[in-house]
């Protein structure tokens, strides 16, 4: 058996200059506009795109001039290699995005130009949502289908993993390194914040809000429920509803209760990127501090953690283990 894994993000613009076609690209997407008729669907993201790209590449700019989700993906995908490795098994990695280089497309081309047997498609999105995982497992399927039919390939398809326990403790050994930064962590309140999604899809049976929450009770778990906790969603676009409370309501809130300590914690990105380090960093932590929160940290997105990549090596030994 000769396995491979193929580790897939989101995907970010690297420079200013991809800002725009990369809107386009993330709009374009059928489960992020949904509208059926797709020149209709490529006019609204063109529109949406021009319309958002200044503002969208000012926020790049402070965060450096683009996004670092390619370069900590495949940091992350090197590191994975290493634990396999050591762990007495040789495996390839492979990196793909959805919506930026290296596309998704790029990714098999790879995969089909290597000797891999054996394939697990490991979505680095632990909660599974149609918007993230289920698109791109879609595009997956069809670029399989079309390019390596005539391979003979094993796959394992790995849909999410909101409760791996190694998971669970590399996000509650990195809250706990931060809550010693506060002159009494047991007063500090955590907050849990995920990417938002609209409201409808939850109806419909997206389960990434249940596995989220889930992911958050087993976080505090591990840390014994010492502090006050909450759940909040982030990065709302567009006008339909979607879920609620978001981040920067709740830290508004918690400013004009008197509550001084506040640890956020991005429950559901595991790599720093325009989320993490614009939303929260920048634009939360001003409303923080305009609403009194004296002590504002936040806990870093888990990137090549030692225990993270410790989670995701287990993750692709059970999957071989089953396709074996």
């Amino acid at each position: 058996m000769k396995p491979g894994v193929l580790l897939f993000n989101l995907g970010g613009p690297e420079r200013l200059s991809d800002v725009k076609p990369f809107l386009y690209r993330l709009f374009s997407d059928p489960e992020i506009v949904r509208v059926k008729w797709t020149p209709l669907r490529k006019t609204l993201a063109y529109a949406i795109a021009t319309f958002r790209r200044k503002t969208s590449e000012g926020y790049y700019r402070q965060i450096g001039g683009g996004s670092p989700l390619r370069r900590l993906t495949e940091e992350q995908a090197g590191a994975l290699a290493e634990e396999l490795k050591r762990r007495g098994s040789d495996v390839q990695t492979f990196v793909g995005m959805c919506t930026w280089h290296p596309f998704l497309h790029e990714a098999v081309d790879n995969i089909q130009r290597s000797d891999v047997d054996h394939l697990v498609i490991l979505p680095l999105f632990p909660q599974y949502s149609v918007t993230t995982t289920g698109s791109g497992f879609a595009v997956l399927r069809r670029l399989l289908h079309e390019r390596l039919s005539s391979k003979k390939l094993h796959i394992v398809w790995v849909p999410s993993w909101p409760h791996q326990p190694t998971y669970v403790q590399s996000f509650a050994q990195a809250i706990e390194r931060e809550l010693r930064n506060f002159a009494d962590p047991g007063k500090a309140h955590i907050l849990f914040s995920a990417h938002s999604i609209p409201e409808r899809y939850v109806r419909e049976g997206d389960p990434y809000l249940e596995q989220t929450k889930k992911t958050v009770e087993l976080v505090m778990d591990r840390l014994g429920r010492r502090n006050r906790y909450e759940l909040s969603f982030q990065s709302k676009i567009g006008p339909v509803k979607w879920l609620e409370p978001f981040t920067s309501d709740i830290i508004a809130e918690l400013g004009k209760q008197g509550v001084h300590d506040v640890l956020v914690v991005p429950i559901s990105f595991v790599s720093e990127h325009i989320e993490t380090l614009y939303e929260l960093d920048i634009l939360f932590r001003k409303i923080a501090q305009d609403a009194g929160v004296q002590n504002f940290r936040r806990v870093p997105a888990l990137n090549s953690d030692p225990t993270f990549i410790r989670a995701l090596a287990e993750i692709v030994e059970r999957s071989l283990n089953k396709s074996g």
